[in-house]
């Protein structure tokens, strides 16, 4: 028997669209997790930015699964890898999408850093054969 499904898609300030799937009635509970706190939603009191850990104070902090959970909020999943501290809690769209940019921006950081790195490593290599073909070391069977 086939479960009875529908899909909401939803575009973050981002320009990112995401599609939610629901299956039978109601939206999927979420993924428990070991060790997981929840953070109650506090509309009016400031959250510290859910890419801060509350437990080191590292800006590392990401998700590890997220799900709607109404029109404007959206329960998250949340794992420091410093410290290995988790929580989740449900959050409004506002914080979701600030979220979603400082995700967005350490994506560049890694990616910028990883080229950096590939640069060296190479630059290094071309240094370490060139240094071998001064020195006659390379033979025609090294091919």
């Amino acid at each position: 028997m086939e479960q009875e499904r529908s899909v909401r898609k939803v575009t973050l300030s981002s320009g990112r669209t995401v599609e939610v799937v629901y299956y039978g009635d109601e939206a999927p509970a979420g993924l428990a997790e070991p060790g997981l706190v929840e953070r109650p939603l506090l509309p009016d009191s400031p959250l510290r930015p859910l890419h801060e850990c509350e437990h080191c104070d590292s800006g590392l902090v990401y998700p590890t699964h997220w799900d709607e959970a109404s029109e404007e909020h959206w329960k998250v999943h949340l794992r420091c890898p410093n410290c290995e501290w988790r929580a989740s809690g449900i959050f409004d769209q506002e914080i979701v999408e600030h979220f979603d940019e400082q995700l967005d921006q350490g994506t560049e950081v890694m990616v910028r850093d990883l080229k950096r790195l590939m640069q060296a490593n190479m630059s290094e290599e071309i240094a370490r054969f060139m240094k071998a073909l001064e020195a006659d070391a390379i033979l025609p069977e090294d091919f």
